[in-house]
């Protein structure tokens, strides 16, 4: 069974509460919900982490190397910033897929520079919820 490692970066644990206007009113556990149920349906495992903190994200993203199969993240603000984030999924060599709640195009434009989709399979961007479940159902596959 494939495992698929679900990384959230900071202030995600304030979803449902944060900037309603921008994210939605969905938290942090409903997206966990909704991932787990898609996860059953593909027949894939799932982890889950969050965390404000860079180091222990990256951390995260080094200790699964030969542990997960896929990546799937959304580093929120860490995107446009981190290049510590970027260097550790680049030296796992997991395919991973970023992910974005809001289409960040679409707002500031410090938001429209990932440092971390030239080293990820692809980017899903603006789709809500429903971005981690084609994130998911690409590597279900």
């Amino acid at each position: 069974m494939k495992k698929i490692l679900i990384v959230n970066g900071p202030n995600l644990n304030m979803l449902g509460t944060r900037e309603p206007e921008v994210y939605g009113k969905t938290t942090l556990k409903d997206i966990e919900n909704e991932i787990k149920s898609a996860a059953e349906k593909n027949g894939v495992e799932v982890d889950f982490f969050q965390s404000n903190h860079e180091g222990d994200i990256v951390d995260k993203i080094c200790a699964s190397k030969n542990v997960f199969d896929a990546i799937i993240i959304n580093p929120a603000a860490y995107t446009h910033t981190s290049v510590a984030i970027r260097d550790a999924i680049a030296a796992v060599e997991i395919p991973t897929i970023e992910v974005h709640i809001s289409n960040v195009y679409s707002r500031e434009d410090f938001r429209h520079t990932s440092l971390i989709a030239p080293v990820c399979k692809g980017q899903i961007a603006g789709l809500g919820v429903k971005g981690y479940i084609l994130a998911l159902e690409y590597f279900a596959r």
